[in-house]
């Protein structure tokens, strides 16, 4: 499917800012704090969730000041879509999982299906822990049974874009959380 740029400019110029980038980055400072109470000592893994979870995994990991290795991973549900679908899995981590404790950075906790996938996939794999982080939290009543660990903001049950978080493939480069009108 092809999106013209006009058409990816007129969603990006008509969509309500939701979140600014000094929202998002008191996001992840507290993020972060958190994190750092809890993994100073324990050389965590960090599983970036690819593509999504770039922007988060990047602005996190300069907040956090104590040993850790980063990996990541690429399973996705929507491949450019607005809607999700089976999920694909492009690429697993790297590093061995066998007795780690692992954290796992996405952007954003809609209805959780990924989540769960990769947290399971993890579990099966033998980490000592697994918790997950994610920048935005959608709120609605149709999550699978997962809760996030550490969550960044909220967000009405709206299509969401920026800070890795995109529109058909487009606008995660948007320096904030906004709400495409309209959907």
């Amino acid at each position: 499917m092809s999106v013209s740029p006009q058409h990816i400019q007129r969603v990006r110029d008509e969509a309500d800012c939701l979140h600014n980038s000094a929202d998002v980055d008191a996001a992840l400072e507290r993020m972060a704090v958190a994190i750092t109470a809890e993994y100073r000592n324990q050389n965590p893994l960090l599983i970036c969730v690819m593509n999504g979870g770039l922007i988060v995994t990047g602005g996190l990991m300069l907040r956090l000041d104590f040993p850790l290795e980063q990996d990541y991973l690429h399973a996705t549900r929507y491949r450019g879509a607005t809607q999700g679908g089976e999920l694909h899995w492009a690429v697993e981590p790297k590093q061995v999982l066998k007795g780690r404790d692992v954290l796992i950075v996405d952007d954003i906790l809609d209805e959780g299906y990924t989540l769960a996938a990769i947290v399971e996939h993890c579990q099966q794999a033998g980490v000592r822990s697994v918790k997950t982080v994610v920048l935005v939290e959608k709120l609605h009543s149709r999550k699978q049974g997962i809760e996030a660990d550490f969550v960044g903001l909220q967000v009405p049950d709206r299509y969401v874009f920026g800070c890795g978080m995109d529109y058909k493939g487009f606008l995660r480069n948007a320096n904030g959380i906004f709400a495409v009108r309209g959907m």
